[in-house]
């Protein structure tokens, strides 16, 4: 029995050796946890300390720039201001000067018109001292020209009797070029008007007739008194005729009635136009 109650001793004492190793495990345990607590309460109180001091380090940067900016953003606005002013004023000055520039532009045209003016005054009066100077030395050349031919030219009076032999002889062709040189060189003297009158009469019997009424038309203008008058206007109008233009070389031949009424020429108009049926209708002098 004491045997007993020494294990039952025995048996307590290590149930309570083991709760007592169990209860300190435990309370290691907890120191361990709190231990561990207080670590991360440390570690969070530091991060915490740190993100302070970071946001107090962020939140001075944002002051100084937005310090910084402010300040930018008012010497812009000072700048932009002194730009402006700078720009009006110059724009004032380029206003000014382009109003200068354009007045002496513009007088610059002015003086540019006169001068196109008078250039072409000058130069019109050149042109005309050109000419006039070109045409006298034209007539010049041509005085000298036909002081030339004048020179050796036969006599008047032997050229006009070539030219009406051989017209009396038939030969058209060398008394047309003697009655046309006798023109060329004397055209001012009485007899030039018959040497027109002959050329007519040469041209009349080649059947020229239009060119004949241009010849006689020279001696009626140029030599209305001359001694063909009366015979150039008989002609034209018979060329007239001849022409089909018969109410023209009528009217010709009256004129010549009217003119010349007794002359030789005056008796042929009259046959001529009692072959053409209109003798009743012949001027007072018929």
């Amino acid at each position: 029995m004491k045997r007993s109650r020494v294990v039952t001793v025995l048996a307590w004492l290590l149930v309570l050796w083991l709760a007592t190793g169990s209860a300190w495990g435990v309370n290691k345990d907890m120191v361990q946890l709190q231990t561990q607590v207080e670590q991360l309460q440390q570690q969070m109180t530091a991060m915490q300390r740190g993100f302070d001091e970071r946001m107090g380090v962020m939140k001075n940067l944002v002051e100084q720039d937005t310090d910084a900016i402010n300040k930018a953003t008012a010497a812009l606005t000072a700048l932009q201001a002194t730009l402006q002013t700078n720009l009006q004023k110059q724009q004032g000055d380029s206003g000014a000067r382009l109003d200068q520039l354009s007045g002496q532009i513009q007088s610059l045209n002015d003086t540019l018109d006169e001068l196109k003016v008078r250039l072409a005054k000058v130069s019109k009066q050149l042109e005309d001292m050109q000419s006039t100077q070109q045409s006298a030395a034209a007539q010049q050349a041509q005085q000298q020209a036909q002081q030339q031919a004048l020179a050796s030219a036969p006599p008047p009076d032997v050229l006009y009797n070539n030219g009406l032999r051989d017209y009396n002889g038939a030969k058209n062709d060398l008394a047309t070029q003697e009655f046309s040189d006798y023109i060329k060189f004397y055209p001012n003297t009485d007899l030039a008007g018959n040497a027109y009158f002959y050329l007519a009469e040469i041209q009349f019997r080649q059947a020229n007739y239009q060119q004949a009424v241009q010849n006689y038309d020279l001696v009626l203008q140029n030599f209305p008194s001359g001694n063909k008058a009366a015979s150039a206007q008989l002609k034209k109008g018979f060329a007239l005729i001849e022409l089909g233009k018969q109410d023209d070389g009528v009217t010709e031949l009256r004129h010549l009635l009217q003119r010349y009424p007794h002359s030789p020429e005056a008796l042929q108009a009259r046959d001529r136009l009692r072959k053409l049926g209109v003798a009743g209708k012949a001027g007072a002098g018929e």
